[in-house]
């Protein structure tokens, strides 16, 4: 076809599908009878020109996949890419909520490049403008998304070239998605960790003003789930704020590690245009950059980091749930969930399901699931980049919006729920005194390990006999021990129990009170940490 020359050879290509392969050899042979004398060769001849020898051509070649559109990486491809890769690779679906983020990261990596001089002013306000305007349509969410756009940059470059023209091409100068996207995830991080933060401070918060308004009531603490020793209701909701606080210990040390700038690392060698990291992190601020460029675009670990925190924190919700769980059972009654926390069945019109509390024990698990199987990802990958990293971001995203659910409700369930402070003490059993009354022979003078024997036989004297601890003699318990007296019957007492516990952190009032005053307090120390700004 060739042969018979171009205004025939042209409109028969036309009527073929459209390729930008075919349409780059039209334009490459329609332009070699303008720059060579040679003899037209046909199109099935010029597919195997070598580049070496038909540089005219090639060169035809080259400006014409570079006017087509393309992905940021297209220049070196001249293939159509498969419809299924293209889905299997795009992740604008779920990192478009970095769009924000993105857009400002870019606005400071513009103002980094003017000032080493490789854009102009005027080129750096064109661009902040621009990048502005796309900010502000994502927001107003009139963005239209685009075939190609396969990811959050992509799609604002792309955005950003409609807006200001040619430009916008110098806005990736120096700059990889390597760096790009580990800055837009930092930034977007950093800010959620101060609001998952808050969560869990309301929630200790809440825990304070019952364990402090509910301190006078007793109830039955268990070991193996089985009933062990008297302690306060306020005790073991503090037992519970304890592990909240250092969960909050954790978050507030992880924060650092993510708030460090990647950008200006470039794909993993650095930026080759003197780009001043320091001075782009304070505009963008972070705290400080990434020593490392090779490491800056493959470390992943303040992401495994945030997944371990979040994995931490609902294994102590999921046994403060459980325990809840247990309490407001009808075998045991200790409380009452609020009817906004709880279901019925579609078939049994007495029950009252917990869901909200087994829905928190269960969302657990499955972030242990998300953390463990991200980490098996990154175990195999080599330096720096990969691919693989992408599988990050759906991870941490449902690892952040699960934890500001379960926080907030977790909040709700203790706010609301009631306790019955009579069932409780029912709960209470005086067999559960047995070590007071191994302690009060010590305090006479014998050694624990023998007393430990003696009190336990007075248990089984018990048993045999029928009665409560509380009912044995001094006659019963004397061909025990002879150190006992008729002092003994001040021991059976549960508040009594849970008093002489008194050391600190212990089950006694001024303990449990103390406890509150310490753990109000470094919510207070530590409340200028919540007020950053970035």
């Amino acid at each position: 076809r060739g042969d018979r020359g171009d205004a025939r050879a042209l409109p028969a290509a036309a009527s073929r599908p459209f390729s930008p392969r075919a349409m780059a050899l039209s334009v490459c042979h329609a332009t070699s009878s303008l720059v060579s004398p040679r003899p037209r060769l046909s199109a099935r001849v010029l597919r195997r020109v070598s580049p070496v020898t038909a540089r005219p051509r090639a060169k035809s070649l080259v400006i014409a996949m570079a006017a087509e559109k393309k992905k940021l990486w297209g220049g070196r491809f001249s293939e159509d890419i498969d419809p299924l890769m293209e889905k299997f690779n795009e992740s604008l679906s779920f990192d478009r909520r970095m769009a924000q983020e993105d857009i400002r990261g870019s606005m400071g990596y513009a103002r980094a490049l003017a000032k080493t001089g490789i854009i102009t002013d005027d080129e750096r306000d064109a661009l902040v403008a621009g990048l502005t305007i796309v900010g502000k349509e994502w927001l107003a969410d009139t963005f239209e998304v685009k075939d190609g756009d396969e990811d959050i940059h992509t799609a604002n470059e792309r955005r950003l070239g409609e807006v200001i023209g040619s430009v916008a091409g110098k806005l990736h100068t120096g700059r990889s998605r390597n760096d790009q996207v580990a800055t837009d995830t930092r930034m977007w991080l950093r800010t959620r960790l101060v609001t998952l933060r808050g969560y869990l401070r309301e929630l200790i918060t809440v825990a304070c003003d019952r364990a402090e308004r509910e301190v006078d009531v007793v109830m039955p603490g268990f070991t193996h789930l089985q009933s062990a020793q008297t302690v306060r209701w306020s005790h073991w909701l503090l037992s519970h704020a304890a592990a909240w606080q250092r969960d909050d210990m954790r978050i507030a040390d992880l924060a650092p590690r993510v708030n460090t700038l990647p950008l200006g690392s470039g794909a993993l060698a650095g930026n080759p245009f003197g780009v001043d990291r320091q001075a782009l992190a304070a505009d963008l601020g972070f705290d400080r950059v990434c020593p490392n460029s090779m490491d800056a675009v493959s470390d992943r670990d303040y992401v495994c980091e945030t997944m371990f925190w979040a994995s931490t924190t609902m294994i102590h919700l999921s046994r403060w749930s459980e325990d809840l769980i247990i309490y407001s059972s009808n075998q045991f009654g200790f409380v009452k969930l609020s009817d906004a926390y709880s279901t019925g069945s579609s078939l049994m019109p007495q029950k009252k399901n917990p869901d909200a509390l087994e829905l928190l024990r269960g969302k657990s698990g499955r972030l242990l699931g998300v953390l463990t199987g991200f980490m098996c990802v990154m175990k195999g990958t080599p330096t720096t980049y990969n691919k693989d990293f992408q599988e990050a971001w759906e991870g941490l995203f449902d690892t952040v919006d699960t934890m500001s659910d379960c926080l907030q409700i977790a909040t709700g369930c203790l706010a609301t729920l009631k306790i019955d402070p009579a069932a409780m003490e029912r709960g209470l059993s005086m067999d559960m005194l047995a070590t007071d009354l191994a302690e009060y022979l010590v305090r006479k003078g014998v050694p624990f390990r023998e007393t430990h024997h003696i009190s336990g036989a007075a248990v089984k004297m018990a048993e045999d006999k029928g009665v409560t601890l509380a009912d044995l003699t001094v006659e019963d318990l004397k061909p025990l021990c002879d150190a006992f007296e008729h002092d003994v019957s001040e021991i059976w007492s549960y508040e009594k129990s849970a008093e002489s516990r008194d050391t600190e952190g212990g089950s006694s009032r001024r303990s449990v009170l103390e406890q509150v005053a310490k753990l109000r307090k470094y919510l207070k120390d530590t409340e200028g940490e919540m007020s950053k700004t970035f």
